[in-house]
């Protein structure tokens, strides 16, 4: 079964850390890009990063998050880790990870490997 299930948001104080983490199941995805998505309430779903399928040596980041954010790859957990440091009230949202083919600037389009949004992960940056 092919899954991928996203972890490790939390409550944080402005200006701390998480790391998320988006495990795949069922497939290699290591073969393909990854991209995080957020959406925020009231908000639509947007993209936040996408690591291509190099070797993860090319990611992009949306202007919002850069500098702040990193992706990172571990093959042999097969899974991608979102570190976000100095976060901001405006971070607050559900984090979601998409398995896809390429990366479209720091959107990861569709078609995806998997194409239903998983749960995702909530972060909410408040003091």
């Amino acid at each position: 079964q092919l899954q991928l299930v996203e972890s490790g948001g939390g409550l944080v104080q402005p200006g701390g850390s998480l790391r998320l983490s988006c495990a795949a199941s069922g497939f290699n995805s290591n073969y393909y890009a990854i991209g995080w998505f957020r959406q925020a309430p009231g908000k639509e779903r947007e993209g936040v990063s996408c690591m291509d399928d190099d070797d993860g040596s090319t990611t992009y980041y949306a202007d919002s998050v850069k500098g702040r954010f990193t992706v990172s790859r571990d093959n042999a957990k097969n899974t991608v880790y979102l570190q976000m440091n100095s976060l901001k009230p405006e971070d607050t949202a559900v984090y979601y990870c998409k398995v896809g083919y390429s990366c479209s600037g720091y959107v990861c389009p569709p078609p995806h490997v998997i194409e239903p949004w998983g749960q995702g992960t909530q972060v909410t940056v408040s003091s």
